[in-house]
């Protein structure tokens, strides 16, 4: 039995260790903050291929018991006429609708999952460093303490540690071109759905929002400019300032987003668009990074969560079906980097402005052509296919 280590305890290394468990290993989850409520100002949404990978690593029911489901995508100019309204991938299936959530939500419903399941989960345990030997691989935390395995997967984010291990110092997240601010309302627009999302093409600005079921309005904004200044957290509290700055540019339309945003008291988040640059390196002798680690992007396809969920999957699939774990990292690779670095190019070009989303916004780049593939990719007892059976 495989003993490895998975960094991180966000959304891609807890469902690691879920898959992981699946195939056999003894698996051991640390997370460097004290709790599971991370990230808890910001909310996301699970698209279908993201619940499709729940599935695989029996974690349907943990998920769908937070947050709530989305089934159908309305689309509004900047006069908030509505354009189109079309239902959502799997919205007649409950285990595959698109789930709205707040990140906090799901990752504590995957430790709890993980815990239930028996396996250690340690909370308050930072990184240092990683030592990578010929008997196995041991990682050093900031309090002295220390773990050895025979595997270790940097799943630890956009400020990965690990990833200093694996990658040269110039591998490091980029930023994307814009600003993304988070927040939620007690109100509710007149006559909302609760079972869509609506996405307002603002003059100056991407906004959605998504109503609850117990009425509660989430909402985010994506607006071009300079990033947050870098001597302040990638994530942090905007107080009134911030919805000074973000006001202004809603209120040149006439949609909805304005008075939703002034409707929101100090529950508001703001974050820097970033990405990962295409190439960075994934693995070296018994380590490897999953999730944002290797591979984040901007928001703006709205992927994140759901990419992390498949790694998750195909991850354990590889090194169920590969013997050797080294090769099992590089089959992994070839089947994960052409789909996820395609999701990189465009939500970045998205974010700049490069690229305009269809009509349609499918939450999924390309997902008419890589639907097949990826549920055969995806599908547990299906070996992982010898070539690379993906999006390239």
């Amino acid at each position: 039995m495989a003993r490895t280590l998975v960094i991180g305890g966000g959304i891609a290394g807890t469902a690691a260790a879920l898959g992981l468990q699946k195939v056999g290993h003894d698996v051991a989850l640390f997370e460097a903050h004290p709790d599971t409520a991370e990230d808890i100002g910001a909310f996301l949404t699970l698209a279908t291929n993201g619940m499709r990978a729940l599935a695989q690593l029996d974690a349907t029911d943990a998920v769908t018991a937070v947050g709530f489901p989305l089934t159908s995508l309305r689309l509004l100019d900047r006069t908030g006429t509505e354009v189109t309204h079309a239902p959502l991938a799997g919205a007649d299936d409950p285990a595959l609708r698109y789930r709205c959530l707040r990140r906090g939500e799901l990752n504590a419903a995957l430790q709890a999952e993980a815990a239930r399941r028996g396996m250690a989960v340690v909370h308050g345990a930072r990184l240092v460093s990683v030592d990578d030997g010929p008997d196995g691989v041991t990682a050093h935390f900031a309090d002295g303490s220390t773990a050895t395995g025979d595997l270790l997967i940097g799943a630890d984010g956009l400020n990965s540690a690990v990833r200093g291990h694996v990658a040269a110092l110039a591998a490091q997240p980029r930023y994307a071109g814009q600003r993304v601010f988070y927040g939620y309302t007690d109100s509710t627009p007149a006559a909302e759905d609760t079972g869509a999302i609506t996405m307002v093409r603002g003059s100056r600005s991407a906004f959605g929002y998504a109503v609850s079921p117990a009425g509660e309005t989430y909402w985010f904004a994506r607006v071009a400019g300079d990033p947050l200044p870098a001597d302040r957290p990638t994530y942090r509290a905007a107080a009134g300032d911030q919805r000074v700055e973000l006001l202004p540019l809603l209120r040149e339309d006439t949609g909805p987003a304005g008075d939703i945003v002034a409707a929101c008291a100090d529950r508001t988040m703001v974050v820097n668009a970033a990405e990962m640059p295409l190439g960075t390196p994934w693995h070296v002798g018994r380590v490897l990074l999953i999730g944002d680690a290797a591979h984040a992007a901007s928001p703006a396809t709205g992927q994140g969560a759901s990419m992390a969920l498949e790694d998750a999957v195909v991850l354990a699939k590889a090194l169920r079906d590969t013997p050797d774990p080294r090769t099992a990292f590089t089959v992994y690779e070839q089947h994960r980097r052409p789909r996820v670095e395609r999701n990189i190019t465009v939500s970045g070009g998205i974010s700049r402005g490069t690229h305009t989303p269809s009509r349609a916004a499918s939450a999924a780049p390309g997902a008419s052509r890589v639907d097949d593939a990826l549920i055969r990719q995806l599908a547990w007892e299906t070996p992982l296919p010898a070539g690379v059976d993906g999006e390239r």
